[in-house]
């Protein structure tokens, strides 16, 4: 691998890759787009945030590009990308900056097809390593492992990933690693400590008992105190 460890902003932003781990952020399983524009804007002014994934299951078409229209704005607006769960097509429609695809939806191929050169594709590998190396190989933005602690947002069809996945992929390759999968301000230290690129919270972040603002600035603290 030759691509250097970078922020998802684009294969082409010209950024200098990020020093340390970065928050990822992916929305509630279910939202009101003009009331959770509000959360969001809150979250991503209280502190880093490296990339927001809008994942909505179990939706219309409709409301999808609905929510999109009201928070990419929001994102973009800070230079954060903006993702779309699944659905490639939907985000070349909808102007996003990329798309994180599962085991389960579009392949990579497809989704690089519809998205071009210049947007972000990442690619669930579970706890794959297989998986993740041919992620990669393909040319993936980044891959994710997870999930690494219990989580409700997401059954993870195969099995707990092992914080020493990180390691090994920090240590050998170059493409950024996601950790996902039940993060909170309290357990993802040493998610951190063994290379973690970023990391994917839910409900860690949404459901923080000091509101989305407060997590972010909690968790921003702790990467900081992790960092090599």
């Amino acid at each position: 691998m030759t691509e250097a460890r970078r922020a998802p902003a684009g294969r082409e932003s010209g950024k200098e890759p990020q020093p340390r781990c970065r928050l990822y952020l992916i929305t509630p399983p279910a939202l009101d787009p003009r009331a959770f524009a509000d959360q969001l804007a809150a979250a991503l002014d209280a502190g880093d945030v490296g990339c927001v994934q809008l994942r909505l299951k179990d939706v219309s078409d409709e409301a999808i590009k609905r929510a999109c229209d009201v928070l990419r704005p929001v994102s973009q607006s800070r230079g954060v990308a903006f993702l779309m769960n699944d659905r490639p097509d939907l985000a070349a429609a909808t102007g996003c900056d990329g798309v994180h695809v599962g085991q389960e939806d579009a392949t990579y191929a497809d989704a690089r097809a519809l998205l071009g050169p210049d947007r972000i594709v990442g690619v669930t590998a579970h706890a794959s390593k297989h998986l993740a190396m041919e992620a990669a190989e393909a040319g993936a933005d980044y891959v994710a492992f997870g999930a690494f602690f219990p989580t409700a947002t997401k059954q993870a069809p195969k099995g707990k990933a092992e914080i020493e996945l990180l390691r090994w992929w920090s240590e050998i390759m170059t493409v950024p690693v996601v950790a996902i999968g039940g993060i909170t301000v309290e357990n993802c230290g040493p998610l951190v400590d063994a290379g973690a690129d970023f990391l994917a919270v839910v409900a860690g972040v949404w459901s923080y008992p000091g509101g989305p603002a407060a997590a972010v600035t909690a968790f921003n603290r702790t990467i900081s105190a992790h960092s090599r």
